[in-house]
């Protein structure tokens, strides 16, 4: 199976015109509609759904985010540690 950034990358490259994007026509109701102005169930359940999903989407785009500062900031981290490191290693000698 593909991997949370495969899956990622993939929906992100998508057109909003993808068919993955586009609902199925519902097949037609057998009894009388909500009254006018009242959302139907399944929309408000599609709609919750939708905004969950963006949020979904908004919140793992922010991880990614974070997740290649963390990433630049250990590589800063492990090259002030290696010239730490360098430091120490100089003194002992010149100390010697």
């Amino acid at each position: 199976p593909p991997s949370a950034e495969q899956i990622l990358a993939d929906v992100q490259g998508t057109q909003p015109s993808d068919p993955i994007f586009i609902l199925p026509a519902e097949p037609p109701q057998e009894h009388p509609g909500p009254a006018p102005g009242c959302p139907e169930p399944a929309a408000e359940e599609r709609e919750r759904l939708y905004r969950q999903i963006r949020s979904y989407v908004g919140m793992n785009q922010r991880l990614q985010r974070s997740r290649e500062q963390l990433r630049e900031r250990r590589r800063e981290l492990q090259a002030a540690g290696e010239a730490l490191d360098r430091g120490i290693a100089e003194m002992r000698q010149k100390a010697f």
